[in-house]
Parts: C-alpha cells; sequence; structure tokens
C-alpha cells in the first residue's frame, strides 16, 4: 500500500507525524509546506513542496491543484491522509476523483467549530476521524479515536 500524507506545516504536521507508528511502515510521500518544521521532521522522507499560503488564495489554490494532479498521477498512492488544513482540498477532490481512498483527521482543537477543510472534505472522505465525542455534533458519521496527541 502506497501512503500520501498531505498537510499544512505546524500542528497539521505534528499531528501526522505523531502517527509514525502507523505510516512508517508503508511506501509513502509527504505533501507539505517547505518551512523549517517540515524540513527538520520529515528530513529522510519524500516530500513534495506545496505553494502557500493557502488561506483564501485562490492562485495557490489552482498551484496546489496542478501539483496534486502531478503527484497524484506520478506516485498513483492507495489511500490520501490528511489532518488539513487548505493544502489537503485538491488532493482529497482529486482524489475522489481517481476512486483513492481519503481518511481527513480533523484538528484536535476543533471542539466547538469544525474546520473549513473539515467541512469542505467530510462528505468526500472514505473515513473521518475525531479526537472528542463533541465533535460528533458536526460530523455524525465520524469515528472517534479519542486523543491522538
Amino acid at each position: 500500500m502506497k501512503i500520501a500524507l498531505v498537510c499544512s506545516s505546524g500542528g497539521h504536521l505534528l499531528l501526522l507525524h505523531v502517527l509514525k507508528d502507523f505510516w512508517s511502515q508503508y511506501d509513502r510521500f509527504w505533501v507539505t509546506f517547505k518551512k523549517e518544521d517540515a524540513i527538520s521532521l520529515l528530513e529522510k522522507e519524500r516530500i513534495y513542496w506545496a505553494y502557500f499560503p493557502t488561506n483564501r488564495n485562490l492562485f495557490n489554490l489552482l498551484r496546489n491543484s496542478f501539483l496534486a494532479l502531478k503527484v497524484l498521477f506520478k506516485e498513483k498512492p492507495d489511500i490520501i491522509i490528511s489532518t488539513g488544513a487548505g493544502v489537503a482540498i485538491p488532493f482529497f477532490y482529486l482524489g475522489k476523483l481517481l476512486r483513492k481512498k481519503l481518511v481527513f483527521i480533523e484538528a484536535y482543537e476543533r471542539i466547538e467549530n469544525p474546520s473549513l477543510t473539515g467541512r469542505l472534505v467530510y462528505r468526500l472522505s472514505d473515513a473521518f476521524i475525531l479526537h472528542w465525542e463533541e465533535q460528533k455534533k458536526h460530523y455524525p458519521k465520524g469515528i472517534v479515536l479519542g486523543e491522538l496527541l
């Protein structure tokens, strides 16, 4: 199985990195931003650098959509896993068209209000992972795994 791990840098990257016991046993690649934390944490990993900022930046959404197209056709992952944020959107929409399995892990701190990315990819996702039972009010079909951090 080949996994695409797609996320923004910072807390999104940290959450995916914490799941190393799971993803380290599979062929994988990362898509994230070229920032110090990503360079350091993913030193020995295969990485595709995404364009940022993604918040309300249509130009970078377009650039990341082309990146997603290029990377998904080149790598042919079986599953795309993301913790968000905006960089996940083009990968999930194109991944759905290409019939890839999609797993989204909602942000740990998003208890009262859902994330924008979560709302945009919820219906596309094959599995939508939650940290808290309270998050089910926004994502009724979500799977509560508890605190992953």
